[in-house]
């Protein structure tokens, strides 16, 4: 994760360390100078060990989350500093442009903090109602919670709380059926057996039903031997099954009231880019009749457009991997560069996608977009 980024951080570390020698340090002392280069040249030395490291993600987020602080509260400053204070000093004005950095860098340090010690607690249940022309009247009603996006290797420390609400807070909704939309893990299945006991206490009338997201994949591991990441992906599945969870893998299950189902579906993950492309609709929905109703479980909406809509009848899809951002300012989030689904329903006709933003991150920071389950009550335009 860090390897992707290094380059940048380096150069600018060092670009920034020069600016403060011969702005401020160049008439003092040698000891002096020397000195205030430990700190720049340390912070370095850390990231160029954290880029060199063969898994994406640490064993321990912990280290991360200790790396981005020390990049909030000594390097962003020091750029910010040397970046205003070098601007203005084609103006003859460095003195002015240094305040203006300081400044710049106490809000910075201040959303950061937000971001990782209180946003990232905040918590919602989020009460949707969705109604179709094509859901049997037997279903009017019909009680979904969809939690998405655990990332369950973050969870360390003061952020535990924030997963033991999400579950608490499932279980109050008494629903008929609770949906996992993929990312369980960060990297590896080791991150969800302290979990195990907590999550096998989710309760719905009808089951739990899970697709696997991009990171469940053990794609972020250091090796890439096929016999390791084969078995790090039986061990995640097998683990969604000691706690009582339906994985569908382009797969289905129906759901029946009296004499009437609909289908619950699940795709395996379908990115764009750099992530898993296995979805298979056809697979997902064999057997499967198209005056049948249909709810599609896909980590990745961008699958919405290129593969559910044009190749099959789902009416409602439900989705994860977003996370909404994590990060809305002014309503207007990052992840909108990326995706045209980031956060919330989306409509084509009469088919509908909800996107969750999960109730975690691999990276523990969230400013505007609070943690969410989402409750789905599907409403028929039939009647008995």
């Amino acid at each position: 994760m860090i390897a992707n980024i290094a380059i940048p951080i380096l150069l600018a570390i060092l670009l920034c360390s020069f600016y403060v020698d011969r702005q401020h340090l160049r008439r003092r002392a040698l000891w002096l100078r020397v000195l205030a280069w430990l700190l720049p040249l340390a912070i370095m030395a850390y990231t160029v060990q954290l880029a060199r490291e063969p898994d994406y993600f640490p064993d321990d987020i912990t280290t991360i989350v200790n790396y981005l602080t020390v990049l909030a509260v000594f390097v962003v400053p020091l750029f910010l500093v040397s970046l205003c204070g070098s601007i203005m000093l084609c103006f003859k004005k460095r003195k002015v442009g240094e305040k203006v950095g300081w400044g710049l860098s106490v809000v910075i340090l201040l959303v950061y903090i937000y971001g990782a010690f209180y946003g990232v607690r905040q918590f919602e249940v989020k009460h949707v109602e969705l109604s179709f022309d094509d859901l049997p009247a037997e279903f009017d009603g019909y009680k979904i919670v969809q939690f998405s996006d655990a990332h369950l290797g973050s969870f360390a420390g003061f952020r535990s709380e924030v997963l033991r609400l999400a579950v608490d807070s499932i279980n109050a909704q008494q629903a008929d059926m609770v949906v996992f939309t993929g990312d369980l893990q960060n990297k590896c299945p080791q991150e969800i057996e302290p979990y195990v006991g907590l999550l096998s206490t989710i309760q719905s009338r009808d089951g739990i039903f899970s697709v696997l997201g991009n990171h469940d994949y053990c794609e972020y591991i250091g090796s890439k031997d096929p016999f390791v990441i084969g078995g790090n992906m039986g061990l995640t599945r097998s683990l969604q099954e000691d706690m009582g969870w339906t994985l569908l893998n382009n797969a289905h299950r129906r759901i029946r009231r009296d004499s009437v189902s609909i289908v619950i579906a699940g795709m395996e993950n379908d990115g764009e880019g750099r992530f898993p492309q296995l979805g298979n609709v056809n697979a997902a929905l064999s057997s499967v009749s198209r005056d049948e109703f249909v709810i599609m479980l896909e980590h990745d909406p961008t699958s919405w457009r290129r593969k559910i809509l044009p190749h099959c009848h789902a009416q409602l899809t439900l989705s994860g991997h977003t996370h909404g951002g994590q990060v809305s300012l002014f309503g207007w989030s990052p992840a909108q560069l990326s995706y045209k689904e980031v956060g919330g329903l989306y409509r084509n006709g009469s088919r509908m996608l909800y996107v969750s933003s999960g109730v975690g991150g691999a990276i523990p920071f969230r400013i505007g977009i609070p943690n969410e389950i989402v409750v789905i009550t599907l409403r028929s335009n039939k009647k008995l």
